[in-house]
Protein backbone atom coordinates (compact mmCIF):
# COMPACT_ATOMS: atom_id res chain seq x y z
CA UNK A 1 0.00 0.00 0.00
CA UNK A 2 1.42 3.51 -1.14
CA UNK A 3 0.76 6.38 0.91
CA UNK A 4 -1.81 7.54 -1.17
CA UNK A 5 -4.11 4.49 -0.59
CA UNK A 6 -3.13 3.15 -4.13
CA UNK A 7 -2.13 -0.71 -3.86
CA UNK A 8 0.92 -0.99 -5.40
CA UNK A 9 0.55 -4.58 -6.76
CA UNK A 10 -1.83 -3.98 -10.10
CA UNK A 11 -2.76 -7.88 -9.56
CA UNK A 12 -3.90 -7.37 -6.09
CA UNK A 13 -5.50 -4.12 -6.84
CA UNK A 14 -8.04 -5.73 -9.74
CA UNK A 15 -7.87 -8.69 -7.50
CA UNK A 16 -10.41 -6.53 -5.07
CA UNK A 17 -13.34 -6.16 -7.66
CA UNK A 18 -14.45 -9.75 -7.67
CA UNK A 19 -14.69 -9.24 -4.06
CA UNK A 20 -16.01 -5.35 -4.12
CA UNK A 21 -18.73 -6.67 -6.57
CA UNK A 22 -20.16 -9.38 -4.77
CA UNK A 23 -20.56 -7.22 -1.64
CA UNK A 24 -22.39 -4.48 -4.23
CA UNK A 25 -25.13 -7.46 -4.64
CA UNK A 26 -26.19 -7.31 -1.16
CA UNK A 27 -29.47 -5.44 -2.29
CA UNK A 28 -30.71 -7.68 -5.07
CA UNK A 29 -29.75 -10.62 -3.05
CA UNK A 30 -31.71 -9.32 0.06
CA UNK A 31 -34.62 -8.57 -2.29
CA UNK A 32 -35.08 -10.85 -5.31
CA UNK A 33 -33.79 -13.80 -3.44
CA UNK A 34 -36.75 -14.39 -1.35
CA UNK A 35 -39.55 -13.02 -4.07
CA UNK A 36 -40.94 -16.51 -5.05
CA UNK A 37 -41.74 -17.24 -1.44
CA UNK A 38 -43.74 -14.02 -0.72
CA UNK A 39 -47.31 -15.83 -0.95
CA UNK A 40 -46.36 -18.63 1.26
CA UNK A 41 -44.77 -16.14 3.81
CA UNK A 42 -48.19 -14.04 3.97
CA UNK A 43 -50.02 -17.47 4.57
CA UNK A 44 -47.57 -18.55 7.33
CA UNK A 45 -47.80 -15.15 9.05
CA UNK A 46 -50.95 -14.73 8.37
CA UNK A 47 -50.83 -11.09 7.19
CA UNK A 48 -51.91 -9.45 4.13
CA UNK A 49 -50.40 -8.91 0.50
CA UNK A 50 -49.75 -5.38 1.26
CA UNK A 51 -47.82 -6.29 4.62
CA UNK A 52 -45.34 -8.72 2.50
CA UNK A 53 -44.47 -6.41 0.09
CA UNK A 54 -43.51 -3.82 3.07
CA UNK A 55 -40.85 -6.32 4.03
CA UNK A 56 -39.41 -5.43 0.86
CA UNK A 57 -39.89 -1.68 1.12
CA UNK A 58 -38.46 -2.04 4.68
CA UNK A 59 -35.19 -3.35 3.32
CA UNK A 60 -34.81 -0.63 0.43
CA UNK A 61 -35.18 2.17 2.93
CA UNK A 62 -32.52 0.49 4.90
CA UNK A 63 -30.30 0.27 2.21
CA UNK A 64 -31.26 4.06 0.98
CA UNK A 65 -30.44 5.65 4.85
CA UNK A 66 -27.83 3.15 5.60
CA UNK A 67 -25.49 4.84 3.38
CA UNK A 68 -25.51 7.52 4.86
CA UNK A 69 -24.20 6.23 8.10
CA UNK A 70 -21.57 3.85 7.12
CA UNK A 71 -20.33 6.20 4.68
CA UNK A 72 -18.76 8.78 7.28
CA UNK A 73 -18.14 5.80 9.49
CA UNK A 74 -15.68 4.57 6.60
CA UNK A 75 -13.92 8.19 6.68
CA UNK A 76 -13.12 7.80 10.43
CA UNK A 77 -12.68 4.80 11.29
CA UNK A 78 -11.44 3.02 7.56
CA UNK A 79 -12.88 0.79 5.61
CA UNK A 80 -11.87 -2.96 6.75
CA UNK A 81 -13.39 -2.67 10.12
CA UNK A 82 -16.68 -1.46 9.10
CA UNK A 83 -17.13 -3.36 6.63
CA UNK A 84 -16.69 -6.57 8.38
CA UNK A 85 -18.92 -5.27 10.76
CA UNK A 86 -21.90 -4.64 8.88
CA UNK A 87 -21.66 -8.22 6.66
CA UNK A 88 -21.42 -10.18 9.72
CA UNK A 89 -24.64 -7.88 11.45
CA UNK A 90 -25.91 -8.51 7.88
CA UNK A 91 -25.24 -12.42 8.01
CA UNK A 92 -27.33 -12.51 11.90
CA UNK A 93 -30.27 -10.26 10.18
CA UNK A 94 -30.96 -12.93 7.83
CA UNK A 95 -30.78 -15.73 10.75
CA UNK A 96 -33.07 -12.96 12.58
CA UNK A 97 -35.22 -13.13 9.82
CA UNK A 98 -35.28 -16.77 9.19
CA UNK A 99 -36.35 -16.95 12.97
CA UNK A 100 -39.17 -14.47 12.94
CA UNK A 101 -42.25 -15.50 14.60
CA UNK A 102 -44.57 -11.97 13.12
CA UNK A 103 -44.79 -10.20 10.46
CA UNK A 104 -44.27 -6.75 12.40
CA UNK A 105 -40.43 -8.31 13.71
CA UNK A 106 -39.43 -9.83 10.22
CA UNK A 107 -40.12 -5.94 8.88
CA UNK A 108 -38.18 -4.30 11.98
CA UNK A 109 -35.18 -7.36 10.64
CA UNK A 110 -35.20 -6.70 7.37
CA UNK A 111 -34.87 -2.89 7.80
CA UNK A 112 -32.05 -3.26 10.08
CA UNK A 113 -30.81 -6.06 7.17
CA UNK A 114 -30.94 -2.74 4.64
CA UNK A 115 -28.77 -0.67 7.40
CA UNK A 116 -26.27 -3.63 7.53
CA UNK A 117 -26.75 -4.24 3.63
CA UNK A 118 -25.95 -0.69 2.70
CA UNK A 119 -22.02 -0.83 3.63
CA UNK A 120 -21.46 -2.96 0.50
CA UNK A 121 -22.24 -0.34 -1.79
CA UNK A 122 -21.41 2.73 -0.01
CA UNK A 123 -17.42 1.52 1.41
CA UNK A 124 -17.05 -0.65 -1.89
CA UNK A 125 -17.59 2.26 -3.61
CA UNK A 126 -15.27 3.89 -1.18
CA UNK A 127 -12.65 1.67 -1.72
CA UNK A 128 -12.58 2.46 -5.53
CA UNK A 129 -12.34 5.45 -5.22
CA UNK A 130 -9.23 4.95 -3.06
CA UNK A 131 -7.44 2.64 -5.18
CA UNK A 132 -8.30 3.68 -8.87
CA UNK A 133 -8.06 6.82 -9.97
CA UNK A 134 -9.43 8.80 -13.67
CA UNK A 135 -10.11 5.84 -16.24
CA UNK A 136 -9.08 3.05 -14.45
CA UNK A 137 -11.76 4.37 -11.72
CA UNK A 138 -14.52 4.48 -14.46
CA UNK A 139 -13.26 0.84 -15.63
CA UNK A 140 -13.23 -0.58 -11.89
CA UNK A 141 -16.70 0.89 -11.55
CA UNK A 142 -18.03 -0.63 -15.00
CA UNK A 143 -16.82 -3.96 -13.28
CA UNK A 144 -19.00 -3.36 -10.19
CA UNK A 145 -21.77 -2.81 -12.22
CA UNK A 146 -21.21 -6.18 -14.17
CA UNK A 147 -20.88 -8.12 -11.40
CA UNK A 148 -24.05 -7.00 -9.50
CA UNK A 149 -25.79 -6.36 -12.86
CA UNK A 150 -25.90 -10.29 -13.19
CA UNK A 151 -27.35 -10.57 -9.11
CA UNK A 152 -31.02 -9.76 -10.27
CA UNK A 153 -30.52 -12.54 -12.58
CA UNK A 154 -29.38 -15.52 -10.38
CA UNK A 155 -31.22 -14.41 -7.28
CA UNK A 156 -34.70 -15.60 -8.03
CA UNK A 157 -33.68 -18.66 -10.04
CA UNK A 158 -31.41 -19.08 -6.71
CA UNK A 159 -34.93 -18.68 -4.80
CA UNK A 160 -37.04 -20.92 -6.81
CA UNK A 161 -34.67 -23.58 -6.95
CA UNK A 162 -34.17 -23.60 -3.32
CA UNK A 163 -37.85 -23.69 -2.57
CA UNK A 164 -38.27 -27.30 -4.15
CA UNK A 165 -36.29 -27.84 -0.94
CA UNK A 166 -37.56 -25.40 1.81
CA UNK A 167 -39.71 -22.41 2.26
CA UNK A 168 -39.03 -19.05 3.07
CA UNK A 169 -37.41 -19.50 6.11
CA UNK A 170 -35.07 -21.46 4.48
CA UNK A 171 -34.39 -19.26 2.41
CA UNK A 172 -33.29 -16.45 4.64
CA UNK A 173 -31.24 -19.36 6.40
CA UNK A 174 -29.03 -19.45 2.83
CA UNK A 175 -29.03 -15.84 2.85
CA UNK A 176 -27.45 -15.69 6.13
CA UNK A 177 -25.00 -18.54 4.83
CA UNK A 178 -24.56 -16.18 1.73
CA UNK A 179 -23.59 -13.56 4.21
CA UNK A 180 -21.08 -15.51 5.75
CA UNK A 181 -19.73 -16.63 2.53
CA UNK A 182 -18.92 -12.89 1.86
CA UNK A 183 -17.56 -12.09 5.65
CA UNK A 184 -14.65 -14.86 5.02
CA UNK A 185 -14.40 -13.30 1.31
CA UNK A 186 -14.09 -9.51 2.68
CA UNK A 187 -11.67 -10.89 5.14
CA UNK A 188 -9.50 -12.39 2.61
CA UNK A 189 -9.42 -10.06 0.23
CA UNK A 190 -10.61 -6.50 0.90
CA UNK A 191 -7.13 -4.56 2.63
CA UNK A 192 -7.52 -1.30 4.48
CA UNK A 193 -7.16 1.00 1.87
CA UNK A 194 -8.02 4.58 3.86
CA UNK A 195 -4.50 5.70 5.69
CA UNK A 196 -4.91 6.66 9.22
CA UNK A 197 -3.72 10.33 8.04
CA UNK A 198 -6.49 10.45 5.40
CA UNK A 199 -9.71 9.93 7.79
CA UNK A 200 -11.46 12.43 9.52
CA UNK A 201 -11.74 12.95 12.95
CA UNK A 202 -14.30 14.16 15.63
CA UNK A 203 -17.74 13.06 16.23
CA UNK A 204 -21.28 13.73 14.69
CA UNK A 205 -20.69 16.99 13.61
CA UNK A 206 -17.71 16.06 11.45
CA UNK A 207 -19.72 13.24 10.13
CA UNK A 208 -22.59 15.87 8.86
CA UNK A 209 -19.41 18.39 7.59
CA UNK A 210 -18.39 15.30 5.51
CA UNK A 211 -21.92 15.34 4.22
CA UNK A 212 -22.32 18.76 4.10
CA UNK A 213 -19.10 19.12 2.19
CA UNK A 214 -20.38 16.68 -0.72
CA UNK A 215 -23.82 18.04 -0.69
CA UNK A 216 -22.13 21.63 -1.35
CA UNK A 217 -19.81 20.19 -3.66
CA UNK A 218 -21.36 21.78 -7.31
CA UNK A 219 -19.57 19.16 -10.03
CA UNK A 220 -20.18 16.06 -7.80
CA UNK A 221 -23.91 16.99 -7.48
CA UNK A 222 -24.70 17.60 -10.78
CA UNK A 223 -23.20 14.04 -11.42
CA UNK A 224 -24.99 12.38 -8.85
CA UNK A 225 -28.47 14.19 -9.42
CA UNK A 226 -27.75 12.74 -13.30
CA UNK A 227 -27.25 9.39 -11.94
CA UNK A 228 -30.22 10.26 -9.43
CA UNK A 229 -32.54 10.91 -12.04
CA UNK A 230 -31.24 8.23 -14.70
CA UNK A 231 -31.59 5.38 -11.54
CA UNK A 232 -35.40 6.67 -11.52
CA UNK A 233 -36.22 5.48 -14.72
CA UNK A 234 -34.02 2.13 -14.54
CA UNK A 235 -36.46 1.43 -10.85
CA UNK A 236 -39.20 2.50 -12.96
CA UNK A 237 -38.61 -0.65 -15.28
CA UNK A 238 -38.05 -2.64 -12.21
CA UNK A 239 -40.89 -2.15 -10.09
CA UNK A 240 -43.11 -2.10 -13.43
CA UNK A 241 -42.21 -4.30 -16.18
CA UNK A 242 -43.79 -7.28 -14.44
CA UNK A 243 -47.21 -5.82 -14.70
CA UNK A 244 -47.18 -4.25 -17.63
CA UNK A 245 -45.73 -7.14 -19.52
CA UNK A 246 -47.70 -10.09 -17.62
CA UNK A 247 -51.03 -8.14 -16.90
CA UNK A 248 -51.14 -5.91 -20.45
CA UNK A 249 -49.34 -8.06 -22.69
CA UNK A 250 -49.82 -11.81 -21.83
CA UNK A 251 -46.35 -12.95 -20.78
CA UNK A 252 -46.36 -15.62 -18.86
CA UNK A 253 -44.40 -15.94 -15.64
CA UNK A 254 -41.57 -18.00 -16.94
CA UNK A 255 -41.44 -15.87 -20.37
CA UNK A 256 -41.17 -12.97 -17.92
CA UNK A 257 -37.82 -14.35 -16.43
CA UNK A 258 -36.11 -14.74 -19.72
CA UNK A 259 -37.12 -11.63 -20.72
CA UNK A 260 -35.60 -9.98 -16.94
CA UNK A 261 -33.13 -11.96 -17.28
CA UNK A 262 -32.17 -10.97 -21.07
CA UNK A 263 -32.50 -6.93 -20.54
CA UNK A 264 -29.69 -7.91 -16.79
CA UNK A 265 -27.23 -9.08 -20.14
CA UNK A 266 -28.09 -6.14 -21.17
CA UNK A 267 -26.49 -4.58 -17.77
CA UNK A 268 -23.80 -6.40 -18.32
CA UNK A 269 -23.53 -5.78 -22.05
CA UNK A 270 -23.76 -1.60 -21.06
CA UNK A 271 -20.89 -2.19 -18.09
CA UNK A 272 -18.50 -3.79 -20.85
CA UNK A 273 -18.44 -0.84 -23.24
CA UNK A 274 -18.32 1.37 -20.22
CA UNK A 275 -15.19 -0.34 -19.23
CA UNK A 276 -13.68 -0.87 -22.84
CA UNK A 277 -14.04 3.25 -23.20
CA UNK A 278 -11.99 3.67 -19.81
CA UNK A 279 -9.53 0.74 -20.30
CA UNK A 280 -8.77 2.52 -24.21
CA UNK A 281 -8.66 5.95 -22.35
CA UNK A 282 -6.29 4.82 -20.19
CA UNK A 283 -4.22 3.21 -22.78
CA UNK A 284 -3.96 6.44 -24.59
CA UNK A 285 -2.94 8.48 -21.34
CA UNK A 286 -1.28 7.26 -18.47
CA UNK A 287 -3.11 8.41 -14.98
CA UNK A 288 0.84 8.58 -13.88
CA UNK A 289 1.76 12.11 -13.12
CA UNK A 290 -0.83 13.44 -16.10
CA UNK A 291 -1.39 16.83 -16.57
CA UNK A 292 -4.67 18.77 -15.58
CA UNK A 293 -4.98 19.23 -19.06
CA UNK A 294 -5.28 15.38 -19.76
CA UNK A 295 -7.25 14.82 -16.86
CA UNK A 296 -10.10 17.38 -17.62
CA UNK A 297 -10.42 16.10 -20.94
CA UNK A 298 -10.49 11.90 -19.48
CA UNK A 299 -13.58 13.87 -17.57
CA UNK A 300 -14.86 15.22 -20.48
CA UNK A 301 -14.52 11.93 -22.44
CA UNK A 302 -16.73 10.45 -20.25
CA UNK A 303 -19.25 13.42 -19.63
CA UNK A 304 -19.41 13.05 -23.41
CA UNK A 305 -20.08 9.12 -23.06
CA UNK A 306 -23.30 9.55 -20.51
CA UNK A 307 -24.71 12.11 -22.54
CA UNK A 308 -25.04 10.41 -26.13
CA UNK A 309 -26.47 7.54 -23.14
CA UNK A 310 -29.06 9.68 -22.07
CA UNK A 311 -30.03 10.82 -25.25
CA UNK A 312 -29.97 7.90 -26.87
CA UNK A 313 -32.09 6.71 -23.35
CA UNK A 314 -34.26 9.34 -24.10
CA UNK A 315 -35.16 8.32 -27.88
CA UNK A 316 -35.46 4.50 -26.77
CA UNK A 317 -37.95 6.19 -24.06
CA UNK A 318 -40.16 7.72 -26.22
CA UNK A 319 -39.87 4.61 -28.40
CA UNK A 320 -41.39 2.74 -25.16
CA UNK A 321 -43.96 5.35 -24.88
CA UNK A 322 -45.36 5.37 -28.33
CA UNK A 323 -45.52 1.69 -28.21
CA UNK A 324 -47.85 1.54 -25.57
CA UNK A 325 -50.06 5.19 -26.46
CA UNK A 326 -50.68 2.81 -30.08
CA UNK A 327 -50.61 -0.65 -28.43
CA UNK A 328 -47.97 -1.81 -30.84
CA UNK A 329 -47.25 -5.57 -30.42
CA UNK A 330 -44.80 -6.94 -27.73
CA UNK A 331 -41.84 -7.28 -30.37
CA UNK A 332 -41.75 -3.68 -30.49
CA UNK A 333 -42.05 -3.18 -26.93
CA UNK A 334 -38.88 -4.88 -26.38
CA UNK A 335 -36.03 -3.82 -28.27
CA UNK A 336 -36.15 -0.14 -26.85
CA UNK A 337 -36.66 -1.49 -23.45
CA UNK A 338 -33.90 -3.64 -23.45
CA UNK A 339 -31.67 -0.60 -24.57
CA UNK A 340 -32.76 1.39 -21.75
CA UNK A 341 -32.26 -1.17 -19.37
CA UNK A 342 -28.65 -2.05 -20.89
CA UNK A 343 -27.77 2.06 -20.97
CA UNK A 344 -28.04 1.62 -17.16
CA UNK A 345 -24.60 -0.54 -17.79
CA UNK A 346 -23.01 2.49 -19.27
CA UNK A 347 -24.51 5.48 -17.10
CA UNK A 348 -24.27 4.09 -13.53
CA UNK A 349 -20.49 3.43 -13.74
CA UNK A 350 -19.44 6.50 -15.75
CA UNK A 351 -21.58 8.70 -13.45
CA UNK A 352 -20.40 7.08 -9.97
CA UNK A 353 -16.11 7.84 -10.97
CA UNK A 354 -17.22 11.33 -12.72
CA UNK A 355 -18.61 12.53 -9.25
CA UNK A 356 -16.31 10.68 -7.05
CA UNK A 357 -13.30 12.19 -9.11
CA UNK A 358 -14.33 15.57 -7.98
CA UNK A 359 -13.74 14.23 -4.06
CA UNK A 360 -10.39 14.67 -2.92
CA UNK A 361 -11.72 13.60 0.82
CA UNK A 362 -14.59 11.96 2.77
CA UNK A 363 -14.95 9.81 0.20
CA UNK A 364 -17.42 7.42 2.03
CA UNK A 365 -19.20 10.43 2.57
CA UNK A 366 -19.60 11.19 -1.12
CA UNK A 367 -20.79 7.70 -1.77
CA UNK A 368 -23.31 7.89 0.80
CA UNK A 369 -24.95 10.87 -0.80
CA UNK A 370 -24.51 9.42 -4.22
CA UNK A 371 -25.85 5.93 -3.35
CA UNK A 372 -28.69 7.16 -1.13
CA UNK A 373 -30.04 9.59 -3.73
CA UNK A 374 -30.27 7.60 -6.42
CA UNK A 375 -31.41 4.49 -4.51
CA UNK A 376 -34.10 6.73 -2.73
CA UNK A 377 -35.38 8.74 -6.36
CA UNK A 378 -35.38 5.04 -7.63
CA UNK A 379 -37.49 3.37 -4.85
CA UNK A 380 -39.81 6.00 -4.29
CA UNK A 381 -40.73 7.77 -7.18
CA UNK A 382 -42.33 4.95 -8.98
CA UNK A 383 -44.45 3.46 -6.33
CA UNK A 384 -45.89 7.13 -5.93
CA UNK A 385 -46.95 7.53 -9.73
CA UNK A 386 -48.56 4.41 -9.53
CA UNK A 387 -51.15 4.72 -6.85
CA UNK A 388 -53.64 4.81 -9.53
CA UNK A 389 -52.54 1.52 -11.16
CA UNK A 390 -49.46 0.80 -13.75
CA UNK A 391 -49.77 0.39 -17.12
CA UNK A 392 -47.19 0.43 -20.14
CA UNK A 393 -47.92 4.06 -21.14
CA UNK A 394 -47.17 4.95 -17.08
CA UNK A 395 -44.28 3.12 -17.51
CA UNK A 396 -43.07 4.92 -20.64
CA UNK A 397 -43.70 7.98 -19.66
CA UNK A 398 -42.14 8.10 -16.03
CA UNK A 399 -39.08 6.36 -17.86
CA UNK A 400 -39.16 8.99 -20.49
CA UNK A 401 -38.97 11.91 -17.92
CA UNK A 402 -36.11 10.46 -16.21
CA UNK A 403 -33.68 10.16 -19.13
CA UNK A 404 -35.11 13.51 -20.51
CA UNK A 405 -34.35 15.26 -16.88
CA UNK A 406 -30.76 13.64 -16.15
CA UNK A 407 -30.02 14.73 -20.08
CA UNK A 408 -31.49 17.86 -19.46
CA UNK A 409 -29.12 18.41 -15.88
CA UNK A 410 -26.16 17.39 -17.36
CA UNK A 411 -26.28 19.00 -20.73
CA UNK A 412 -27.08 22.84 -19.07
CA UNK A 413 -24.48 22.71 -16.50
CA UNK A 414 -21.69 22.17 -18.68
CA UNK A 415 -19.44 25.17 -17.56
CA UNK A 416 -19.81 23.29 -13.61
CA UNK A 417 -19.11 20.47 -14.33
CA UNK A 418 -16.01 21.06 -16.82
CA UNK A 419 -14.47 23.03 -14.04
CA UNK A 420 -11.75 21.67 -12.41
CA UNK A 421 -11.66 20.90 -8.63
Amino acid sequence: MSADGRLDDMRARRSLLPALGALSAFGPLSIDLYIPALPRLGKDLLTTEALTQVTMSACLIGIAVGQLLWGPISDRYGRRRPLLWAVAAFALCSFLCAAAPSIELLILVRLLQGLCGAAGLAIGRAVVHDVFHGAEATAAFAALTAIAGAAPVLAPLIGGGLLAFTDWRGLFLALGAIGLALLLTAALCVPETLPAAQRTTGGLGSDLRGLGAALSNAPFMVFAITLGLATGGFFTYLQMSSFVLQREYGVGAQGFAVIFAANAGGIMLGAWISRRVARRSSRSAPDAGAPAGIARRRRDSGRRLVLWSLSLGTVAATAVLLSALLHSPLPWLLPPLFLLVALHGVNNPTLTALALSRITRGAGSASAVLGTLAALLGALVPPLLSQAGVSATLMGATMLVAFAAALAVLALTGRVTRTDG
